[in-house]
């Protein structure tokens, strides 16, 4: 199953339009996310993040509605695997 998962951008790393990329928190669990399709996104935005990739900006309420619903379904399982495939921010990245 395919899943677009919540989750908020605590930090840009890279700017980059092609390449950036932003700590994004999941739930407690940051994770480094790439960010081309939403460069606009500043910190504190929610992002949907897929396969490590922030597809789109969605305000907080919808945010928060979506992890209820996850969690509701029972898919923490499902979510815990998205946010461990995704990289961890590294102590290199950190400030």
């Amino acid at each position: 199953m395919c899943l677009g998962v919540p989750g908020r951008v605590t930090r840009w790393i890279d700017r980059d339009p092609t390449f950036g990329k932003a700590e994004v928190e999941f739930d407690g669990i940051r994770r480094t996310c790439h960010m081309a399709c939403v460069p606009d996104a500043t910190e504190g935005d929610y992002v949907i993040v897929h396969a490590g990739i922030a597809i789109s900006r969605i305000d907080a309420d919808e945010a928060q509605r979506l992890i209820e619903e996850l969690q509701q379904f029972g898919l923490a399982d499902e979510l815990a695997e998205i946010q461990n495939s995704a990289p961890r921010v590294s102590d290199e990245e950190a400030p």
